[in-house]
């Protein structure tokens, strides 16, 4: 996808877990990888927020379907649990090595990067 003029990979969480589209409108999380920019799409956002590390827990073996190897941990706010994922471990080594190639080639071409991701 096109973000101001910088390109920005995009990956469906839903997808990467093997679930079905939830037919509802989705949104885009952008998140910094290192030097990159990724895009994930998800099923919704209810809020930006920033945890202390008392409020990070690390999860149990299995959570809710999830292998712990997309967990970075449990955050507790207020009453709510949030899941903390791993991105490191949501990409596979293919789509890291894809990823520095692509910024690599359009840093090369000038296109879609800007002076501030340069």
């Amino acid at each position: 996808m096109s973000v101001r003029g910088n390109i920005i990979p995009l990956i469906d969480l839903r997808r990467r877990f093997g679930l079905k589209p939830s037919g509802n409108k989705e949104r885009i999380i952008i998140v910094r990888y290192g030097k990159e920019k990724i895009g994930f799409l998800v099923d919704d956002i209810k809020e930006i927020l920033s945890l202390s590390p008392e409020e990070i827990r690390t999860p149990p073996s299995i959570f809710k379907g999830f292998k712990t190897e997309y967990l970075t941990g449990l955050g507790k706010h207020a009453e709510n649990i949030i899941i903390l994922l791993n991105i490191d471990s949501l990409l596979s080594s293919e789509e890291k090595i894809q990823l520095r190639e692509s910024i690599k080639l359009l840093e090369e071409k000038g296109a879609g990067v800007s002076k501030t991701t340069q």
